[in-house]
């Protein structure tokens, strides 16, 4: 197994995990709830981590995880259809649901 991704935010490391799964990967979570030993033990070793199950997934499991990590450091981006402001994440309009530019 090969630790893939982690972060101190569980709903990243969650939405990664779906993401991964989605796309046929499998993988482990481990310190899904070690966040209450902060302090006892280091910040960083708390933190949730994403286990690869399948290492020969690997290339795959990193391109999807660089996407995820662009898509969050995207600009927003304003709707066609109604001019609604929509942030980077958002693939179709939150409010009138058409394709993003």
């Amino acid at each position: 197994m090969t630790l893939i991704y982690t972060r101190e935010n569980k709903l990243l490391v969650e939405n990664a995990r779906n993401v991964l799964r989605m796309n046929g990967i499998e993988t482990v979570m481990k310190n899904e709830f070690s966040s209450g030993a902060a302090g006892d033990l280091a910040p960083l070793d708390t933190w949730p981590e994403l286990w690869l199950v399948d290492d020969t997934q690997l290339h795959a499991a990193q391109k999807l995880i660089q996407q995820l990590e662009e898509q969050a450091r995207g600009d927003d981006w304003r709707c066609n259809q109604c001019q609604e402001l929509n942030g980077s994440a958002f693939e179709v309009c939150w409010n009138c649901g058409a394709a993003a530019n």
